[in-house]
């Protein structure tokens, strides 16, 4: 059964706290959009997660990786959920294993990307999972469309995102005029 807005779960009449989560979503081989459309319905076919806004979709050059890395289509998901990050880390590794993603060469082409961004004000530091993101207030492909959907966001211990993005060169992202069906 799916959480009151309060985060209860009526199965176990448990209290659990409601956290936005944020999520980068990001292709670049076969059906792009295909990819992203499916890793958002996938998302909202979670228990105990609410989407609550897609970004436009941003095609982007590839941030290292091989050389002739194809461009990335790229958004972001804001949602709430109850459920830990470890739990929505273990639900994005599941999205991206039914996309068929393979991790043969880092950074490199992929099906499906899904990242956690953030988690709540959470600061998380393990070996399977470091939130905020490490890489995030480096890359206009994920504060670009982030921004677009929640300007007075901010990554804990960096600040706002509209002020991480004005420090950054987005001469190498540009919104495309598809949109994720919703």
């Amino acid at each position: 059964m799916s959480p009151t807005p309060f985060g209860i779960n009526a199965d176990t009449l448990s209290l659990r706290p409601l956290r936005t989560v944020v999520f980068s979503i990001g292709s670049n081989l076969g059906d792009r959009m295909e990819y992203l459309e499916r890793a958002v319905n996938l998302l909202r076919a979670t228990p105990e997660l609410e989407v609550v806004a897609v970004s436009p979709v941003y095609e982007t050059a590839a941030v290292g990786g091989p050389a002739g890395n194809p461009d990335f289509l790229n958004a972001v998901v804001i949602a709430e959920t109850t459920q830990s990050a470890e739990a929505m880390l273990a639900r994005i590794g599941a999205i991206e294993e039914g996309a068929e993603r393979t991790r043969d060469v880092r950074w490199g082409p992929r099906t499906l990307d899904v990242d956690i961004i953030v988690y709540g004000d959470s600061i998380i530091d393990e070996p399977q999972l470091t939130v905020p993101h490490p890489r995030a207030h480096e890359r206009a492909f994920v504060l670009a469309p982030w921004a677009d959907i929640d300007p007075g966001a901010s990554i804990p211990g960096r600040g706002p995102i509209v002020a991480l993005l004005a420090g950054l060169d987005t001469g190498g992202i540009r919104r495309v005029e598809e949109c994720i069906a919703a």
